[in-house]
C-alpha cells in the first residue's frame, strides 16, 4: 500500500503576533546581522540563505549572540570549509562545555525534578554549581583525566545532569544508557568505549512500580573490566544495596570528602570529544558516534535561543531518557540560563495527564514530547485545554517521528490554540536538528516550519538533483559544527564516510525521505533506510537479530518497521519474520520466548508487535538479507533489481499477509 498525499492547506494553523515577532530572539539576531554585515535579512528565507552562503560570518555572529564563554575564539573561523567531512570550525578556540552551562550561581531555579509524582526535588543554579564542583573533584581524585570515559546507566535524574557536567568540566568524555536497557545492550555500548568510571542506580519507577536494576548493574560491572570505580545513586531506596558490587561506592560517600569551590574548568580545543552516543544499523553492534564540545554547544545555542526562543528563566521540559539525544539537547538549555524541568517515569499516569499536571504546576514555557505520545493521548481523548491552565506554554516541540497532520490539529484543538508547534527533525548522528521550529513563522498542518539556520539542507532526487514539491532524500550540502568527530574505533573514518557520504560524495545524506513544501517547510515521510523507528526511537535491527537467532528454534530471521496503521500511518511497528527449524511451528509459547529474550537483553521498545513464520528469507547472491525489499513488499511497493537476489521467489510470501492487517 502507498501513503495518500497529504491534502495541501494554504491557511496556517497558527501565526505569531507582530508584537511577538518584534520581541523575539530571532528578530534580535537578524538586527545584529543587519548592523554588522549590512545585509537585508528581514525575511527568514533571506536570513537562512545568508547563513548557509556565509558560514563563517553566521557562526561568528551566533557565537557573540549566544555569549559563548571561551579563553579565545581564535582564527580562522572555518578551516577546509570545502571538505565534507574534514571541515573544522574554530580550530584555534579554547573552551569548556560545562563552563558555558554553569554561568549562573544564584538562587534562581536550575532544575525541577519529578519522579512519577513520588519524588520531587529542586536545585538552584548555585546548588547545581556546587554539586558539580564536588563531583568533579571526586572524579579527578578517582583518576579521571581529559579523554577518559565516564559512563552513566541512569534514569533522568538531577544526579545524571550533575555527573555529565562534572565529566565535561574535566574534559572527560560522557556516555549514557537508560536503565531500561538490559545488560547485553549496555555491554554492546559501553564495552566499546571502555569507561573508567560507571555511575549507576538501584532502580527506577515505571507505571507506578519500582523496578530494581541491581542485578543488571552487577552483571554489567562484571563484564566491564575497564571500570575502576562504580558510583551508585540511591533512587528507589534510601540506601542502595552494594552487596556483590565490586569497586562500588555510594554517591554521597563518593563526594563526601570534597567541599564546593570554584570549578577548575579544563580549557580545551573546540573539537575536543564531549559525548559518545550510539546508533545501530542493520549489522553489527551499535556505532559509537563521537561528538565534540564546541559543535554541540554552538548548535544547541542556535536551536535553543533562535529556533525555540528560550530566554533566561524560561522553564523547558522534554520527555526523554538519558539514552536519547534529546536528553543532551535538554541539558544544554542551561547555557541559555533557563530552568530544566525533568521527569522520570511513565508519561501515561493519570490517563496521560501527568505531564500536563507538571507543565501547569511548574509554568513550563517549552513542552517537548514524541509524536507517538501525542497520538496516544489523542486516542485517550485527553483534552488539556479543558482541564489545565497552560498560560505559560509558548512552544510545543514534537520529535522522534513525523507528527501526522491530524496530530497538528489535535494540538491546536485540544492542548492549546496559541502556541508555536515545532515538529523537529535531526538525530543522534548530529546531536541536533536539520529542520524544525521558528517562533517568527506560521505553522502549517503536517509541516516542519523551516530548515534551520546554518544548515544547507536540500531534498534531492536519486541523481542528487535538488527538487521542490517532490519526495526525495534529505541532504546537507555544506559542513556544520556538530558533524561527528568520527566513530569510535574507526581507522581512516571508513565506517563514518560509508554511513553518510557514500551515496553522494561530499554531501551529508541523512536517510530521511521528505519534501520541501510551497511554504519552504518540510514534510517528513519516513526513513529511506532500514533502521527501525518505532515511537521515534531509532533501533538497529542487529540488536534484535542477535537475540532472536541465538534461539535453537530459529534458523533465520528478518525484521522491518511496518507503517501503522496502514490506511493513515502515524507510527511504525516492529515486525519480525522467522524461519524455524524443520518441523517446527510458531506457537504461543515460542512467541513468548522470543519476546522475553528480546525484552530481557535489549529494551521493551525492541520487542516486535507481530511475529510471523515464513518459509524462507530473501537474500542477495552474496547472502545478505534484504530488509528494504521485504518492507516494500509489505507496503505494496514494487521491488526493483530482483535479479540481484539469490531467491527472489521468497518475496511473494510477504505480500498481503493476514497477520499484518490488524
Amino acid at each position: 500500500m502507498t501513503r495518500e498525499p497529504m491534502p495541501f492547506k494554504s491557511q496556517p494553523l497558527w501565526k505569531p503576533s507582530p508584537a511577538a515577532i518584534a520581541a523575539s530572539n530571532m528578530t534580535a539576531f537578524s538586527r545584529l546581522v543587519h548592523s554588522r554585515y549590512c545585509v537585508n535579512v528581514d525575511r527568514y528565507a533571506d536570513l537562512h540563505q545568508w547563513s548557509v552562503e556565509h558560514l563563517e560570518d553566521f557562526w561568528c555572529a551566533l557565537w557573540d549572540f549566544a555569549h559563548i564563554v571561551a579563553d579565545t575564539r581564535g582564527e580562522p573561523v572555518l578551516l577546509d570549509g570545502d571538505r565534507m567531512p574534514g571541515a573544522k570550525f574554530f580550530p584555534g578556540a579554547r573552551i569548556n562545555f560545562a563552563q558555558n552551562l554553569l554561568t549562573r550561581r544564584d538562587a534562581g531555579e536550575a532544575i525541577i525534578f519529578r519522579g512519577e509524582n513520588r519524588i520531587a526535588r529542586r536545585l538552584s543554579h548555585g546548588d547545581l554549581y556546587d554539586q558539580v564542583s564536588r563531583f568533579a573533584q571526586a572524579l579527578r581524585h578517582a583518576g579521571i583525566e581529559p579523554g577518559d570515559r565516564v559512563a552513566a546507566y541512569l534514569p533522568n535524574l538531577p544526579e545524571t545532569v550533575i555527573a555529565m557536567l562534572a565529566t565535561a568540566s574535566l574534559g572527560a568524555v560522557w556516555t549514557s544508557c537508560s536503565p531500561d536497557f538490559g545488560p547485553q545492550g549496555v555491554i554492546d555500548r559501553f564495552g566499546q568505549v571502555e569507561p573508567k568510571v560507571l555511575i549507576a542506580c538501584d532502580g527506577f519507577f515505571g507505571s507506578g512500580k519500582s523496578i530494581s536494576t541491581l542485578a543488571a548493574v552487577r552483571e554489567v560491572v562484571s563484564r566491564l573490566p575497564s571500570v575502576q570505580a562504580v558510583v551508585m545513586v540511591s533512587y528507589i531506596q534510601p540506601r542502595a544495596d552494594l552487596a556483590g558490587l565490586d569497586r562500588a561506592v555510594d554517591w554521597q560517600d563518593f563526594i563526601a570528602p570534597f567541599a564546593a569551590r570554584d570549578i577548575d574548568f579544563a580549557m580545551l580545543p573546540f573539537n575536543h570529544p564531549l559525548l559518545v552516543m550510539y546508533s545501530s544499523g542493520t549489522t553489527g553492534i551499535p556505532k559509537c558516534i563521537v561528538h565534540g564540545a564546541g559543535g554541540t554547544l554552538l548548535m544547541h545555542a542556535k536551536e535553543h535561543r533562535l529556533h525555540c526562543g528560550i530566554r533566561r528563566d524560561d522553564r523547558v521540559f522534554y520527555y526523554t531518557t538519558c539514552g536519547w539525544m534529546m536528553w543532551n539537547w535538554l541539558v544544554s538549555v542551561l547555557a541559555a540560563e533557563a530552568t530544566l524541568v525533568l521527569y522520570d517515569g511513565s508519561p501515561f499516569l493519570g490517563r496521560g495527564s501527568v505531564l500536563f499536571d507538571l507543565a501547569a504546576e511548574e509554568q513550563v514555557t517549552h513542552f517537548g514530547v514524541s509524536a507517538k505520545y501525542l497520538d496516544a493521548i489523542a486516542k485517550l481523548k485527553v483534552r488539556p485545554a479543558a482541564t489545565h491552565r497552560l498560560d505559560a506554554m509558548r512552544m510545543l516541540l514534537s520529535t522522534g517521528s513525523a507528527l501526522s497532520p491530524e496530530g497538528f490539529e489535535y494540538v491546536y484543538r485540544d492542548i492549546k490554540s496559541d502556541l508555536c508547534l515545532a515538529s523537529i527533525s535531526g538525530g543522534t548522528d548530529i546531536v541536533a536538528c536539520f529542520a524544525g521550529g521558528n517562533p517568527n513563522l506560521p505553522v502549517y498542518r503536517g509541516e516542519l516550519q523551516c530548515r534551520l539556520l546554518g544548515m544547507a539542507v536540500e531534498v534531492v532526487d536519486e541523481f542528487g538533483k535538488p527538487v521542490r514539491g517532490e519526495k526525495g532524500e534529505l541532504v546537507c550540502l555544506r559542513p556544520f559544527p556538530s558533524m561527528p568527530l568520527g566513530f569510535w574505533h574507526d581507522p581512516g573514518d571508513t565506517r563514518y564516510r560509508r554511513a553518510y557520504f557514500e551515496r553522494f560524495p561530499g554531501v551529508w545524506t541523512h536517510g530521511d525521505y521528505c519534501e520541501i513544501t510551497a511554504h519552504d517547510g518540510l514534510i517528513i515521510h519516513g526513513r529511506s533506510d532500514a533502521v527501525l523507528n518505532p515511537g521515534g526511537v531509532r533501533i538497529g535491527t542487529a540488536e534484535i537479530y542477535r537475540q532472536v537467532e541465538k534461539l535453537d528454534e530459529i534458523e533465520e530471521s528478518l525484521v522491518i518497521g511496518q507503517d501503522w496503521p496502514p490506511a493513515h500511518p502515524r507510527d511504525v511497528r516492529v515486525v519480525l519474520f522467522v524461519r524455524l527449524r524443520s518441523g517446527l511451528a510458531l506457537d504461543d509459547a515460542l512467541v513468548r520466548k522470543i519476546r522475553d529474550t528480546i525484552r530481557s537483553n535489549t529494551t521493551a521498545r525492541h520487542v516486535p508487535a507481530r511475529i510471523v513464520q515464513v518459509p524462507d528469507i530473501p537474500r542477495t547472491k552474496s547472502g545478505k538479507i534484504v530488509e528494504l525489499a521485504v518492507r516494500n513488499v509489505v507496503h505494496g511497493v514494487p521491488v526493483k533489481n530482483q535479479e540481484a537476489l539469490a531467491n527472489a521467489e521468497a518475496l511473494r510470501f510477504f505480500a498481503n499477509l493476514p497477520e499484518l492487517q490488524s
